[in-house]
């Protein structure tokens, strides 16, 4: 048992360490938290292949609860409004958004890298994504949350994971009766999902130990198994869960931000922190040109697909930069699908390490050269909010 403790709190620490690290550099901490398990990953080289415990039971379990927490909050942090104004614009540029980057990097994987079929699916949709925890920081950091421009953002960015989600089901996922099942139970818990919930709030919101967050997580880790014993991933009913509960989410907005503390607070570090330990540093070294050829194929297609598309919406040339480049980020959900085709032996190590990579540099570049070359200042009447990732814990 100590040993236990002793590699949680090496974890924790880590943690802590990526979070002070984020709060200066004004990034996001998930991101930090991949590249302190790079760190790690480097330093079994020197202690050996499991120093740090990647790979034990206990570890990749709250990994796994991380990733699916933190999934359902994506889609609970919608806002329905948005969708509802905005929906021409945000289900079109999101749209497109996942399409030009799923075909683009699945062709630039397969004919320029020669991966096998499904090892290329598995990177045109780990590199479809929009990171929503990126944009979503940048948009509290600006100031940009409280504009109908970066409200539709973050529209098209729900689209964009959305499509990710499905494509990640509905591709890579074996179809067998196992699959029947889970759709149907699925199904039927989702389309209660919600009326439940608002009966627990109801009749013992506010009165007992939490119960809300239990019934949820009850919810999760039930479709979680479901999802795994069907060879599917348990983050997928996770997001649509999220998607069913964000009008509530909006009404009780206490009670998500109390969960996401959970989340981001215990949760994700592992989930984070285990992905980047996973990453091969060798492979990286020994072959930077496939790095260069899966960023390249994500950051052309996403700006060729969408730049003339958004021109629709927006007609100021900053405006229409700073929104390509934002929607060409990603992070949570690439990681995810990338460890996905790692754990489902759809990609190797080497290949899981190069799009990881890739993953990690969308989520920085583009949102460096939005920031000091294309922002639109004209568009801001607030003051600038705070990051996300301040005050979660005071919340």
């Amino acid at each position: 048992m100590e040993n236990t403790f002793a590699i949680a709190s090496l974890w924790l620490g880590l943690a802590v360490f990526s979070a002070i690290i984020a709060y200066h550099l004004k990034i996001s901490i998930a991101l930090v938290e991949i590249c302190m398990g790079i760190v790690a990953a480097i330093m079994n080289h020197f202690w050996g292949p499991n120093a740090f415990g990647s790979n034990l039971e206990w570890l990749r379990f709250l990994a796994s609860s991380g990733a699916v927490l933190l999934t359902f909050l994506a889609g609970a942090e919608l806002d329905p409004r948005v969708i509802r104004t905005k929906w021409k614009e945000v289900v079109i540029v999101g749209f497109v958004g996942f399409l030009a980057p799923f075909l683009g990097c699945t062709a630039f994987a397969r004919f320029f890298l020669h991966w096998d079929p499904r090892a290329s699916w598995l990177a045109g949709v780990a590199l479809s994504t929009t990171s929503m925890a990126v944009v979503y920081a940048v948009m509290l950091e600006t100031g940009f949350n409280k504009t109908e421009f970066g409200k539709g953002i973050l529209g098209a960015c729900f689209v964009n994971d959305l499509g990710t989600v499905i494509a990640l089901g509905l591709l890579l996922a074996p179809f067998t009766y196992k699959t029947v099942v889970f759709i149907l139970v699925s199904t039927i818990v989702l389309f209660l999902f919600p009326f439940i919930t608002s009966l627990l709030h109801r009749v013992y919101g506010n009165r007992t130990a939490a119960i809300r967050a239990k019934w949820v997580m009850l919810v999760l880790f039930g479709l979680g198994a479901l999802a795994t014993w069907s060879g599917s991933e348990a983050v997928l009913p996770a997001y649509i869960a999220g998607i069913l509960l964000a009008e509530f989410a909006v009404q009780e907005h206490h009670w998500i931000t109390r969960l996401r503390t959970l989340t981001v607070g215990f949760l994700t570090p592992f989930y984070f922190i285990r992905a980047g330990s996973l990453v091969s540093v060798a492979a990286l070294i020994g072959a930077p040109m496939i790095f260069l050829i899966l960023f390249t194929g994500k950051v052309i297609s996403k700006i060729f697909g969408l730049y003339p598309i958004i021109s629709i919406f927006r007609k100021d040339r900053s405006e229409k930069w700073y929104y390509t480049l934002l929607m060409s980020t990603g992070l949570t959900f690439g990681t995810i699908s990338s460890l996905y085709g790692l754990s489902h032996g759809i990609v190797t190590q080497e290949q899981y390490s190069f799009l990881v990579a890739t993953v990690i540099g969308s989520a920085v570049i583009p949102t460096l050269i939005a920031n000091f070359a294309f922002f639109p200042h004209h568009l801001l009447t607030k003051q600038p909010g705070k990051l996300m990732s301040e005050g979660i814990d005071e919340e």
